[in-house]
């Protein structure tokens, strides 16, 4: 269990509960580490910790640090006053970034890391399912839950490493791939980038990283990645292979036909056509089946063998995630909270939708992001037959004087959206449920605790008359 830098035989994770570091811990107690770690609430997630050896505690305090931590383990979100952070400093025990832990983890496998400013949780589980269908035993770590707590990490006994390359604190610069996906490179994450060309030189750091000889997948449809693309041409022991529906992509996505729930996917790789089913609706899904696909061969795997395998994917808890259904009303669960994502979201679901209609519960993800971006959210919505917008979650973030919801409704009134604001969450799904009639679909959308709010809803349109 000990790495050269890093002792993990036993680690204390601060916020073990979190997506990126509850996947950690799962794969470290499953390799016989002896895993603590506290987390601000009780959930699924950590008593699925808790069921694999690891000691839990809810609340943080410094006396949860166990007397034999070899190392404790944080994210960019936890704060230095943190009492249990604040113990190992002074007790001296080795503080450890996630990333450093999952470079560790990694080390001696064939990495394929997945980075781009959106899509990274779909493309990394899109991998992690198909390699497993194709009896590779993967390992993975996954910013999100396949289809149960716990389900977003795995010790597999291959050769073969999938992860999620996190771009947000640039903590993706310590791996080492044999392959990366870049899926599309935006302005985001506003509070550690301050310019488009900050966030162009950390990408290029994180393609400066792979291995030599490796491969670089990255779209070619999408503008920041071809400036990346271009930036990165000519390196010498670098392969580039670019996927999308452009003329001159190396892996040409040639049809998307949409098929209520589903996609099928015609694409040509190698002078050769495949047409694969995609589980999930949109365009976007199936572009990341396709880069999932490229990464794959990069690898060495078969090129129709995986392509039939992508099949298997049915999707990640939250991106697009069937909640129910309700008096013929469909609630469905998007993680989306960065523009882009919601137009994506939004454009895959009015196709699924057919005559229904969409509604949106959405709730802002941080005020920086707001304060940036309220003018494309806005915009966003405007895709929507009718949005209710909630206020702000903050999670790691103080409040910024005049950054509110309301930024963002203007901004959908502007863009032709019907759209009201609703302070109380707790008012909130009977207030879609009132709305929804017959047909529609109801997305809950955003980063934060709004997923919670599915069930809620569901229950409340069991109860109430039908819309006229």
């Amino acid at each position: 269990m000990n790495d050269a830098a890093h002792d993990l035989h036993a680690p204390h994770f601060i916020g073990i509960g979190g997506a990126g570091m509850s996947g950690l811990a799962k794969i470290l107690a499953v390799r016989g580490a002896t895993v603590s770690g506290s987390d601000a609430k009780e959930s699924e997630t950590v008593r699925a910790l808790r069921e694999l050896g690891a000691t839990v505690f809810v609340g943080h305090a410094a006396e949860h640090l166990p007397a034999g931590t070899s190392s404790v383990v944080v994210s960019s979100a936890i704060r230095a006053d943190n009492p249990e952070l604040v113990a190992a400093q002074e007790r001296g025990v080795p503080v450890v970034h996630r990333s450093d832990a999952l470079a560790a983890l990694m080390g001696g496998r064939r990495a394929l890391a997945v980075a781009g400013t959106h899509g990274k949780t779909t493309t990394t589980s899109m991998l992690a399912v198909s390699l497993g269908e194709l009896g590779l035993e993967p390992s993975y770590a996954i910013g999100g839950d396949l289809d149960a707590p716990g389900s977003n990490a795995h010790h597999g006994a291959g050769e073969i490493f999938v992860a999620e390359a996190d771009e947000s604190d640039r903590s993706f610069h310590k791996y080492a791939p044999e392959v990366a996906i870049v899926l599309n490179v935006e302005l985001d994450h506003h509070a550690n980038y301050a310019s488009i060309e900050e966030i162009y030189e950390s990408f290029e750091t994180f393609v400066g990283r792979i291995q030599p000889g490796g491969t670089l997948v990255v779209s070619a449809d999408h503008a920041g990645a071809r400036e990346l693309t271009r930036r990165v041409a000519g390196r010498e022991g670098l392969n580039v292979v670019t996927v999308g529906a452009a003329e001159d992509a190396d892996v040409r996505v040639l049809e998307v036909a949409a098929r209520g729930m589903t996609s099928e996917v015609t694409v040509e790789l190698g002078g050769e056509r495949l047409v694969f089913t995609v589980s999930v609706p949109g365009r976007h899904y199936a572009h990341n089946a396709v880069a999932a696909l490229a990464a794959g061969v990069a690898l060495g795997v078969p090129a129709e063998g995986l392509a039939k395998a992508l099949g298997a994917y049915t999707g990640v808890r939250r991106r697009l995630q069937l909640k129910g259904e309700a008096r013929g009303v469909q609630v469905i669960d998007s993680y989306a909270h960065h523009p882009t994502e919601m137009a994506a979201d939004l454009e895959a679901i009015r196709e699924a939708a057919g005559a229904g209609r969409v509604l949106v519960v959405f709730q802002p993800h941080l005020f920086s992001r707001t304060q940036q971006l309220a003018e494309e959210m806005g915009q966003a919505l405007a895709l929507a037959d009718a949005s209710v917008v909630l206020d702000i979650y903050p999670a790691r973030e103080d409040p910024i004087p005049g950054v509110t919801a309301e930024l963002i409704i203007d901004a959908a009134r502007r863009a032709g959206a019907d759209v009201r604001a609703e302070h109380d969450f707790a008012a909130a799904p009977a207030l879609l449920a009132a709305l929804a009639a017959p047909g529609d679909l109801v997305l809950t959308m955003g980063a934060g605790d709004v997923t919670n709010l599915g069930p809620e809803i569901l229950a409340a349109l069991a109860d109430v008359a039908p819309a006229v």
